[in-house]
């Protein structure tokens, strides 16, 4: 079956609920941490792929990548920030401007080529913002795997208690993901999640009132934004990091087809539909839509490349978020359960970071190339803000913005310039 092959088959739907299967432990992980709706987070990963998928095929020449998109973790520092100090909707006002940063990217590489985005992003710029989401969010994941609350101020379980779930869920991961095979290594988020739940059934601190209390159809409690320029100066810049994994993951998927999707449908589109999705995704209150790396790999083992599998798994997503029960059950996930999981997860985005600095041959003896990711780190991890014309910068956004313009301003050793 050739990658263009859009077909609708009865297995193909099958395939795709597989594929969601592989995407839901990832794409429910980032609501539950931030207090954003899991349901709603299901309907728009659904809509958003579905968006994803008709632009490019009307403005890409027909050619749709198989993707899935979902959930963005990049994200998960910035909205947990967010809702605390602004609340849902004016946080996301901040995510649909991030959305629109996509869609503006997009038309920025459609008039000035692929080469514009590695000027003004440079592995010197996206590996510290990256490694500063991970880093930004470890306390968070101790602070869980201890039983507390995220910003560790209230005890939800006890601490002896929660170290044992926690430890068994990142034994679960860790485990899963060394040594699985086939699906079952795409799966370690998902097998931690159902380790550590049913560890938490035996030891009594599950209460399933709500789950019976639920109805069976349900509609998602949608939240729409309310405009806040803090929240999208804030957040917006945060998109970089997104951005640059956008096109590695289209790289990726390309490879496993034997498809140029950097040509066609070409970068701009592809980025261009993960800004729409972000965008309508963000507008119902979801978190930010993006390709998802487990889809591409479980494509990789089916060689499964007819996009028709991914509109089935979007669909399947949109069911699944009108059953009431569904929602209901996994609010009751306990916080250890989530806090095992992150201590892995959150280290890993750092470890991205990192790699990212070193495939690309970073040179750590240059002042200038130290100077730029200092800066971004502290200033990210440190607390660093500025007020610039009533409107407040901090943390990762400024860390991104910051080493931005550093890389514009400071001047190239005579060795880089040639």
């Amino acid at each position: 079956m050739s990658a263009t092959d859009y077909r609708f088959r009865f297995k193909d739907s099958l395939i795709g609920l597989q594929f969601l299967f592989v995407a839901f432990g990832a794409l429910v992980l980032v609501p539950i941490l931030t207090g954003l709706d899991s349901s709603v987070a299901l309907f728009a990963a659904g809509i958003g792929t579905i968006a994803f998928q008709l632009t490019n095929k009307f403005l890409g020449r027909g050619e749709i990548p198989p993707i899935f998109l979902a959930s963005s973790f990049a994200f998960i520092a910035p909205i947990s920030f967010g809702v605390q100090e602004w609340g849902i909707p004016a946080t996301l006002s901040g995510l649909v401007a991030a959305g629109g940063f996509y869609i503006a990217f997009s038309f920025l590489i459609r008039i000035f080529g692929k080469s514009f985005l590695n000027r003004l992003l440079p592995p010197t710029v996206i590996g510290p913002v990256i490694m500063s989401i991970g880093l930004i969010l470890s306390p968070a994941a101790v602070n869980m795997a201890m039983g507390k609350s995220g910003n560790g101020a209230t005890i939800l379980v006890a601490h002896n208690t929660a170290l044992l779930i926690s430890f068994v869920t990142l034994a679960a991961v860790l485990v899963t993901s060394i040594v699985g095979r086939g699906l079952m290594k795409l799966v370690p988020i998902l097998v931690g999640i159902l380790v550590g739940y049913t560890l938490s059934y035996f030891l009594g601190i599950i209460d399933f009132t709500a789950v019976h209390k639920a109805s069976w159809f349900g509609i998602p409690h949608f939240s729409f934004p309310k405009l806040n320029w803090d929240a999208i100066f804030y957040i917006v810049p945060i998109a970089i990091a997104p951005t640059v994994e956008h096109i590695g993951d289209m790289l990726a998927i390309s490879n496993v087809t034997g498809k140029n999707y950097l040509e066609k449908p070409g970068l701009h589109n592809t980025l261009l539909g993960d800004g729409i999705a972000t965008v309508l995704a963000t507008a119902v209150g979801g978190p930010p839509c993006t390709t998802y790396s487990e889809v591409t790999g479980a494509v990789t083992v089916t060689k499964a490349f007819n996009p028709a599998i991914m509109t089935w798994a979007a669909i399947f997503a949109i069911i699944l978020a009108f059953i009431g029960k569904v929602g209901a059950l996994l609010a009751t996930i306990p916080v250890p359960v989530m806090g095992g999981i992150m201590l892995l997860l959150f280290g890993i985005i750092t470890v991205v970071g990192i790699k990212t600095l070193a495939a690309s041959d970073v040179d750590l003896n240059c002042p200038r190339n130290l100077a730029i990711i200092a800066i971004i780190l502290v200033f990210a991890i440190g607390g660093m803000s500025f007020e610039f014309g009533g409107v407040g910068f901090s943390g990762i956004g400024l860390g991104a913005i910051s080493g931005i313009i550093l890389n514009l301003v400071l001047p190239k050793p005579p060795r880089e310039d040639k």
